[in-house]
């Protein structure tokens, strides 16, 4: 046991009294010996902190002073923690007992490995994947990103046909286990994306680096999802659409990324034409939004591309099919009929 790598459950919190008090019973729980739980707080103002003081006196308290979204808050928090593995976990994640020493052995087995995802599944659906991040994450040949159990908004149930542990793209942000030398190597989160496709991102810096990223089904969590903005929400819609093109400009080339940007602009036109056909015009216009911030930002993006080294780039993951056809053409919703 003295051998094991420390680690830290960092949950951060922004007004989620609820949360804490339906999950952090589980992820207390917890049984891996040398485990420290971190709740990081962006500033609450509901009774998170008296909550967590009375209840929990145990678990460290990292005290922001002001919201600074997924990917500041972390990053403010995470310069505090000296563990060898950081798990970023969501505030509506319930986990097992054991969830956490299967993903530190596969990552302990290899240096190459910088992060991984467990298995994550419904909350509300137990038989079901969850959305945000399924098996792991995967990328088409148009910067889609889509996962092995979830493609749009199609969601498999778990029979077992995801238990083989295999390298992926990238690890869902809702519980992101990642070596913490590696976290400072590739520099955190991007601030700049506030909130969804950070990790994304991450993974692709790390993936450039020649890293890899690994899915092990042999521990599960079982996340709510929608616990700060939920799947209609045209903020959502406007940050998930600006992320992902900004991802792209970033992370490759770009005799790679302009084509492709050039492609999603048309693609995300037909985007805002279904919004506008389904009755939503809020989320027609979030996406029309998301492109003029992206052109805004696109010298700023350019230089952080140039920083970024490529040369011992991993693509393992990087799919060389378009998702869109697949799904919407040919009618294949699961990942294992693509």
């Amino acid at each position: 046991m003295t051998d094991l790598p420390r680690v830290s459950v960092v949950i951060l919190n922004w007004n989620g009294l609820r949360h804490l008090k339906d999950f952090l019973p589980s992820v207390s729980k917890s049984t891996y010996p040398k485990l420290e739980i971190i709740v990081a707080d962006n500033a609450s103002n509901d009774l998170s902190l008296e909550f967590l003081k009375a209840d929990y006196p145990k678990i460290r308290i990292i005290r922001n002073d002001e919201n600074y979204g997924f990917a500041g808050g972390y990053n403010k928090s995470l310069e505090q923690v000296e563990s060898d593995y950081f798990v970023l976990l969501n505030s509506d994640v319930a986990v097992a007992p054991d969830w956490i020493q299967p993903v530190i052995a596969l990552m302990q087995s290899d240096p190459s490995i910088a992060a991984a995802q467990p298995k994550i599944l419904s909350h509300t659906h137990p038989e079901k994947f969850e959305y945000a991040g399924a098996a792991g994450g995967f990328i088409d040949v148009f910067g889609y990103p889509f996962c092995r159990g979830r493609i749009f908004d199609h969601v498999e149930s778990d029979k077992g046909q995801y238990d083989d542990t295999t390298e992926i793209f990238w690890a869902s942000g809702a519980a992101l286990f990642i070596k913490r030398e590696k976290w400072i190597e590739a520099g955190g989160l991007d601030e700049d994306f506030f909130a969804h496709m950070e990790e994304i991102d991450l993974c692709w810096r790390l993936k450039n680096r020649g890293y890899k990223i690994m899915y092990c089904p042999q521990s599960r969590v079982y996340h709510l999802g929608g616990g700060t903005l939920n799947s209609e929400s045209p903020f959502k819609t406007y940050l998930n659409f600006r992320n992902s093109l900004i991802v792209i400009q970033k992370n490759q080339p770009f005799y790679y990324s302009g084509p492709i940007i050039f492609s999603r602009l048309w693609l995300d036109l037909l985007s805002i034409f279904k919004f506008l056909l389904d009755g939503k015009p809020a989320n027609a216009w979030a996406v029309s939004r998301a492109h003029q911030s992206f052109f805004k930002s696109i010298f700023i993006n350019a230089r952080k591309a140039r920083k970024i080294d490529r040369s011992k780039f991993n693509k393992t993951g990087l799919t060389n099919i378009s998702i869109v056809w697949q799904y919407f053409v040919l009618k294949r919703k699961t990942y294992n009929s693509l």
